[in-house]
């Protein structure tokens, strides 16, 4: 449902720390993705872990999915642009997340889950970002929440862009999801050529933003498609204005930062390492099943 919004408007700009192409990487049981945000930028875009970007129209590339795996102490969130996923978890939760639809899992003390495409042909596309936990909430119970496309919220703007919502807020409007300890943003954001798009950000949050489609321009910096910009975080300014050089769309993401140790080892992200050799005994002990 699109709804009304309150103008917000930004008086300095973020600019462009450096743009960066991600890393093609093969995960599940064969699935071609491209890693976007890999593991030696987690501890400059705090308290984000991880941003995989797939698409393709060729079966063999996506068909034999994500058979079960374990995860313990973060969030995930899987973003479906177009095509048919099914997720089953451990904690007897199940669900099909479909074109424009989100699945939130929150891991926590530990869930064991299933992400399998239910489509034979056709174009599957989508995001999976990994959310860090505070450590006070990484051994939580595991939690799991279907978004249909229909219940993301959404807004548009005189300028012509469309704006969804996952999670945060943007121009007044609230989106799906909301979280304390973290603060995520995450728009979806649909820009006709020449318009531009201003979202506030609060000083000391991580961003940064993927283009998918067209060509996006920050402070004089283009963003051409399948490019991850990491915005900078400038004394003085207030958020970030996006230009589309043409019909552009990307990802906004941007969040606060835990400023605490991250220890992964895998599907594991914990604070030391003892925490993720329990992690991995408790796994081996078959202990998620039952968390």
């Amino acid at each position: 449902m699109t709804q009304q919004v309150a103008t917000q408007t930004v008086t300095r700009t973020r600019g462009v720390e450096r743009v960066l192409g991600g890393q093609f990487v093969m995960d599940g049981a064969g699935v071609k993705i491209n890693r976007v945000l890999t593991q030696p930028l987690q501890r400059r875009l705090d308290p984000f872990l991880m941003l995989d970007a797939f698409g393709s129209d060729k079966a063999g590339d996506y068909i034999a999915g994500f058979p079960e795996h374990p995860h313990r102490g973060f969030e995930t969130v899987t973003y479906m642009l177009t095509g048919r996923m099914r997720h089953r978890d451990s904690a007897g939760n199940e669900g099909l997340v479909t074109n424009g639809g989100v699945q939130w899992m929150t891991a926590g003390r530990g869930v064991i889950h299933s992400e399998m495409p239910e489509q034979e042909e056709g174009l599957m596309e989508g995001f999976q970002l990994w959310l860090n936990l505070p450590a006070k909430d990484k051994m939580s119970a595991p939690w799991y929440r279907d978004i249909p496309n229909e219940e993301v919220p959404r807004f548009a703007l005189p300028s012509g862009a469309t704006v969804q919502v996952i999670a945060g807020s943007s121009h007044g409007v609230a989106g799906a999801v909301q979280r304390d300890g973290t603060e995520p943003l995450y728009l979806d954001i649909d820009l006709p050529e020449g318009a531009t798009f201003e979202q506030p950000l609060p000083a000391g949050h991580n961003a940064f933003l993927y283009v998918f489609r067209g060509e996006a321009v920050v402070e004089g910096k283009g963003v051409p498609q399948a490019r991850m910009a990491i915005l900078d975080n400038a004394q003085g300014a207030d958020g970030v204005r996006i230009k589309a050089a043409t019909a552009t769309r990307l990802l906004l993401i941007a969040g606060r930062p835990l400023n605490e140790p991250i220890a992964q080892y895998g599907p594991f992200v914990m604070n030391t390492q003892a925490e993720v050799f329990q992690a991995v005994e408790d796994f081996r002990a078959g202990r998620f099943a039952a968390a």
